[in-house]
């Protein structure tokens, strides 16, 4: 039988079980929106701008563990969606995202809202393509589907012209999947592994360095069962954090440039660290020559380009996290090694904690201490910043728990719609997004979408009135000169300040009376004793979000820092306040 394109491109979603499309329509993109309409076999949800849309997709993709899917207009409409595509391309998220596209005979005469969508996201996604043929329609959209969720995932761009859409074709959806040019690795080298195995049971020194990957493959049981067979220590980076439990005692915390003392002295003074599903990037190496410098290295990771581009490895092992991690439990020998090591960095972790010393009567550690005690089982979306560092310091994590973050891009504005994303897949748990308040304005717009989603979702924005990150940069780095980070400056001001004052400008916006206009309740905390009663009140809020905005000081830093180009060894622990 014959039907429109865009009858099959809804067939499609339906055949690739999606059970939620996160769309915005537009010219180029109408006629699949009309063979929406009336769609019941999955949810279609409307941001409130392409760039929310997009990272409430990925939200979802890391949530659910299943493909985020969108849909755009062309034009600006694609062109909105580009960094989010790189966002998920830096942390391995499966997304599949449909761009709406002129007329193929238009393609090249620069009409009105076309743009070379394939052209400008080849270097920042896994596979982009656009149909040119109506017969090649199904065929490539199951290849989208098939190399976004395969071997390392990362987002696919399928362009999709108006007159592909309109065409009529063939109704048949393939069920396989043949390409000839991308074979994604499988299995696991046994002799690669079993080398690594007895580089383990040797090892007087051995530690676990676990990233991303081990989420992504949802191997966290797995590891914590190899960690408790070997009785060997654990740091993550911060993107695998959650794969063993915050409390476990083999877990020693995040390493890297704001890691705590003991994981990143245990990186220093390893002798083999055995790194799963991490690509060694510049925020967890420090200065390169002084990376465990004194260990061997074995890395298992699916990409085979990842491995040794960073940091030159003893044994490579080109695999999937979670099978490797199976096939490593089977036959690895539990060790005969004194407990001396591991004794030491959990007394480290113990003696040299992270804590906020501040005398301000709300720090960033009572907020993320406040979700850990007012929900047993959480997800948390965090933004960019310092609001990111904070949370990933003091978050605890245990059972279903996950954390979302953009870890490689370090996209600002990806915290709340990644946490609507979240809440759509996993209706089940409770959302929490961490912001900063100069993050939070950049996609504030979609508290209407989850106002119109009935998403109870929980928002705290963390408002020290500046641009935190950078702020504290120019503090330690800079001379104290605050170069466009104050969020009160007003063009009354003194042209330059280096000090926040009392007579300082009112902030704007007013965030409790800017949740009051979205019709949510909005609280504003400004002292510890308050947060338990925040959080217990937001906890009412089941059919719409709740923001909280927690003031605290203005100049908190983010400690202890590994500055760019210094060793792990060489932490900051404190920034002395000099006269300015």
């Amino acid at each position: 039988m014959k039907i429109k394109g865009t009858q099959l491109f809804v067939k499609a979603l339906v055949e690739e079980g999606v059970d939620t499309l996160f769309a915005y329509p537009g010219g180029m993109a109408i006629d699949l929106f009309d063979a929406l309409y009336g769609e019941k076999d999955f949810r279609v949800v409307l941001p409130r701008h392409e760039q929310g849309l997009v990272h409430a997709a990925d939200g979802y993709a890391r949530a659910t563990g299943k493909t985020g899917v969108c849909l755009v207009t062309s034009g600006p409409g694609a062109t909105n969606l580009v960094t989010g595509i790189a966002t998920a391309n830096y942390d391995s998220v499966p997304l599949v995202c449909f761009t709406g596209q002129v007329p193929t005979n238009l393609i090249g005469n620069d009409a009105f809202q076309e743009v070379d969508i394939v052209g400008i996201c080849r270097s920042i996604c896994k596979y982009a393509v656009t149909v040119r043929r109506r017969e090649d329609l199904g065929r490539i959209i199951k290849e989208a589907f098939y190399v976004a969720r395969t071997g390392k995932p990362g987002p696919v761009v399928v362009d999709l012209p108006k007159d592909i859409q309109q065409a009529l074709g063939s109704d048949e959806y393939p069920k396989e999947v043949s390409m000839r040019g991308y074979k994604p690795s499988t299995g696991v080298h046994m002799g690669q592994l079993k080398k690594a195995a007895g580089m383990l049971e040797a090892a007087k020194r051995p530690l676990f360095l676990v990233g991303g990957g081990v989420n992504i493959s949802h191997a966290g049981a797995e590891m914590t069962a190899l960690a408790e067979k070997l009785h060997m220590p654990v740091v993550s980076t911060v993107m695998g954090k959650g794969a063993l439990p915050s409390d476990h005692p083999l877990y020693i915390g995040n390493m890297g440039m704001h890691g705590n003392v003991a994981a990143n002295t245990a990186v220093s003074e390893c002798d083999l660290l055995f790194s799963i599903g991490t690509r060694f990037n510049d925020r967890i190496t420090g200065k390169l020559g002084e990376f465990a410098k004194d260990a061997k290295i074995v890395h298992i990771d699916i990409d085979a380009a990842s491995i040794s581009r960073n940091i030159v490895v003893d044994v490579p092992i080109v695999a999937d996290a979670k099978e490797a991690i199976v096939k490593l439990t089977e036959i690895v020998s539990e060790p005969k090694r004194s407990g001396e090591w591991l004794e030491r960095l959990q007394t480290l972790r113990q003696e040299k904690p992270i804590r906020v010393v501040s005398s301000a009567p709300l720090t960033p550690q009572d907020v993320i201490e406040g979700i850990n005690a007012a929900f047993p089982e959480f997800i948390v979306a965090t933004d960019v910043g310092q609001n990111q560092m904070w949370t990933t310091q003091f978050i605890q994590l245990k059972g279903r728990s996950r954390l979302l973050t953009s870890g490689g891009l370090g996209t600002m504005g990806y915290g709340l719609p990644a946490a609507l994303g979240a809440k759509l897949g996993s209706p089940d748990m409770p959302v929490v997004c961490v912001s900063g308040d100069g993050g939070f304005q950049m996609n504030e717009q979609e508290l209407a979408t989850a106002v119109c989603e009935e998403l109870p979702v929980v928002i705290c924005i963390l408002n020290n009135s500046y641009l935190g990150n950078v702020r504290q940069w120019q503090e330690m780095f800079y001379g104290g000169r605050y170069s466009c980070t104050c969020l009160r400056k007003r063009a009354s001001c003194a042209k330059w300040c280096s000090s926040p004052k009392a007579e300082c400008p009112p902030y704007v916006p007013d965030f409790v009376k800017l949740a009051q206009s979205y019709g949510i309740e909005g609280i504003r905390v400004t002292e510890r004793s308050e947060v338990a009663a925040a959080f217990e009140q937001a906890k009412k809020n089941t059919k719409a979000p709740t923001l909280i905005e927690f003031i605290i000081d203005k100049e908190e830093e983010i400690l202890p820092m590994v500055p760019g180009g210094n060793a792990l060894s060489e932490m900051v622990t404190e920034v002395k306040k000099e006269g300015r």
